[in-house]
């Protein structure tokens, strides 16, 4: 058994921390404050290949495994959050189904503008109503004269509405199935379609500089040759989809976490009371070391995740170990690094305060804490 990562990984890992220790990192603060969407970031990530990690080289990507993909995700992450998830939104949910499910020609369109960061894109599968019951989409798509006419409305959808987002993946109800049960079928759907609404951006708690909106579609019409894969296989999709998704949130997670210690161990450090530095009590000790602890359990946990997808193997109960436990991870720590820096982590103006509310989110993007508990139930036989 070798923990080793190979020079490739290494080399990532390397490009990837020093952007975001020197060009992420330094304007976290302004982008929370601001929500302004870090176009001139997203232009450099995409100049350095890192929107098309895990592409083959002929659709315009870097041709890097998953786990450098997923250690990439870390890395960006401990900048800033919200450009982590613009990448692994825009990564795992909006590219990455082109690539697995897509057709010669649908790949040869897509992913190179996607690889290369000209373009976003965005995957709809999250609905007002149909959020955890993922299996029962409200949006409907019914084909007629050659074109499917779309109606329905999406939510909590990131990269939908930037001025470089090229469209949107929907999953829509497209008939009904032998067993009476609903057909779903995912659809591409460019932007600038008419009956493409997007709504405006949220206001969120945390990942205030990422993009996120509500869709609706009244009446879109797209081709009928707008089908990604086959008709009828959208839940197949995108449960393998989610999947690989859920191993980057997790890396994500680490990202964010480690970012937490980073900062208390580091005011710890600076900050003195009866006549030492903190980090000498044993009480901050102790939250440092279990920090540091959970964070090498949670990154080991998405590692071994990423290795068995890299494998072929089957990796859909270990993805959700990886998500559960790395976003619970994330929540202690940002907890812990604001408890350490007392009065002064419920301050806007040190990092641990914007931590400690973007790490909610991870616990309920790409399927809630209690879905993965109940995902690992089922693969126990439950």
């Amino acid at each position: 058994m070798d923990f080793s990562l190979n020079e490739e990984q290494l080399a990532i890992r390397h490009t990837c921390r020093e952007f975001a220790e020197q060009e992420i990192k330094p304007r976290a603060e302004e982008m929370d404050r601001t929500g302004e969407f870090p176009y001139d970031l997203i232009r450099k990530m995409g100049e350095l290949g890192l929107l098309g990690l895990p592409f083959p080289e002929e659709y315009g990507g870097a041709g890097a495994d998953f786990l450098s993909y997923c250690i990439a995700i870390e890395e960006i992450a401990r900048g800033d959050a919200a450009v982590a998830i613009t990448m692994e939104a825009h990564t795992s949910l909006g590219a990455m189904p082109f690539y697995l499910f897509g057709t010669k020609e649908q790949k040869e369109r897509y992913l190179p503008p996607l690889a290369s960061g000209q373009q976003l894109w965005a995957f709809g599968m999250t609905e007002p109503e149909a959020g955890s019951d993922a299996g029962n989409p409200r949006t409907r798509a019914v084909l007629r004269d050659g074109h499917w006419h779309i109606n329905g409305s999406k939510a909590f959808i990131t990269n939908a509405g930037t001025d470089i987002s090229g469209g949107v993946t929907i999953t829509a109800v497209t008939g009904t199935r032998p067993d009476g049960r609903s057909e779903i079928t995912n659809l591409i759907v460019p932007r600038g379609t008419p009956g493409y609404i997007i709504g405006n951006p949220y206001r969120k708690m945390g990942w205030r500089a990422s993009d996120t909106r509500p869709l609706t579609f009244e009446d879109c019409q797209v081709p009928e040759e707008n089908v990604l894969g086959q008709r009828g296989e959208g839940f197949k999709q995108f449960m393998q989809i989610l999947d690989g998704g859920r191993v980057a949130i997790a890396a994500l997670s680490v990202g964010l976490a480690q970012a937490c210690l980073d900062e208390a161990l580091s005011y710890a450090k600076q900050r003195r009371q009866f006549g030492q530095p903190i980090s000498k009590f044993q009480a901050i000790q102790m939250k440092l070391a279990d920090m540091a602890m959970e964070i090498e359990l949670a990154r080991l946990m998405y590692y071994k995740a990423a290795w068995l997808q890299m494998q072929g193997k089957p990796y859909s109960a270990e993805a959700s170990m990886a998500k559960l436990f790395a976003s619970e991870t994330a929540k202690r720590a940002a907890d812990q690094a604001v408890q350490i820096h007392g009065g002064y982590g419920f301050m806007d103006e040190y990092p641990v305060s914007r931590y400690w509310r973007n790490v909610k989110v991870n616990e309920i993007g790409e399927g809630t804490s209690e879905v993965q508990r109940l995902i690992i139930a089922k693969h126990l036989g439950c």
